[in-house]
């Protein structure tokens, strides 16, 4: 059942929609192969690719560990609700597609703070019969509101999983340890934490480099080590890390199964620019330094 967020009067989203500033939500969709965004958006992602030319490998390694997470807490452990927050735009495949491919009656709620995410958010309410999805138009420094939003779509008497999937690198630190602390506070015993975040403990000189054309357009961006990205979860009462701990996103449980590149003819991507071809890119031959990002996850007692 949509929430009242997709209510709202299309020419209202039309004035919160800010074209003159590029937005994390929408550069990740560009460099996701995506069409809802802007040329301010292409022109970060496109800073970002210079800066840093294997950059693509780590928004899509970060996408495909949501794959596996959201999997194997379905499959393996149960889980059958998620309450996914800083979502973004709505691309393939998103969690209610996986989790309910494997647990049709699995619920989640997503949510953004985009006008951008809410405008195309229909698309992330595509349950199937047995199962149900819910947006919340809200931010992430607002835990309570997220809370209780969620609550008219997932029980929270029932394990969740949190899904905090590179938002967090976007708050910085006085803000982000409290936040965690609070949303893992109202989940229930045996829910769980997906997490993964960026790092200049890697590869510091390409991250660096992608850092600054960020924070020249205006984005907070905090790179966190790999242990101030654990103390989310050992910081927080309660919860504690899975195995193999804090590690680079594409060795967290791999599975082999990246998605392969689409097939296209080759003429027709060398006319393309490079922030074009980056969809047409193999994501399998990534390489330790290639990485900037964290993945995790941890459970709560």
């Amino acid at each position: 059942m949509p929430g009242d967020a997709l209510s709202r009067d299309p020419a209202e989203l039309r004035k919160r929609i800010d074209t003159t500033k590029a937005h994390p939500a929408r550069v990740y969709d560009v460099f996701l192969g995506g069409k809802d965004n802007y040329p301010v958006d292409r022109e970060a992602a496109a800073a970002a690719l210079a800066a840093n030319p294997r950059g693509y490998l780590d928004v899509r390694h970060n996408r495909d560990f949501l794959r596996r997470a959201v999997t194997r807490l379905a499959h393996e452990d149960g889980i059958r609700q998620f309450l996914d927050i800083g979502t973004g735009l709505p691309t393939a495949e998103n969690v209610h597609q996986i989790a309910q491919r494997i647990t049709p009656a699995s619920r989640v709620v997503y949510v953004d703070n985009d006008p951008v995410v809410l405008a195309h958010a229909r698309a992330l309410l595509t349950s199937g019969p047995e199962g149900r999805t819910d947006y919340i138009d809200a931010d992430l420094k607002d835990p309570a509101q997220i809370l209780e939003q969620a609550a008219r779509t997932l029980d929270f008497a029932e394990p969740v999983a949190l899904v905090l999937v590179a938002v967090l690198h976007f708050v910085e630190d006085e803000e982000a340890y409290p936040i965690v602390r609070e949303l893992v506070e109202a989940l229930p015993a045996g829910s769980r934490v997906v997490l993964s975040h960026l790092t200049e403990d890697l590869n510091p000189h390409n991250i660096r480099a992608v850092q600054r054309t960020y924070t020249e357009r205006g984005f907070t961006f905090v790179l966190r080590s790999q242990d101030e990205v654990a103390r989310f979860f050992t910081g927080t009462p309660g919860l504690t890390l899975d195995e193999p701990g804090v590690v680079p996103v594409h060795h967290w449980h791999q599975d082999g199964a990246a998605p392969a590149p689409e097939r296209v003819d080759p003429a027709r991507i060398a006319g393309l620019d490079d922030i074009e071809k980056v969809r047409y890119h193999d994501i399998n031959d990534v390489t330790d330094a290639d990485i900037n990002v964290y993945a995790a996850t941890g459970r709560k007692a």
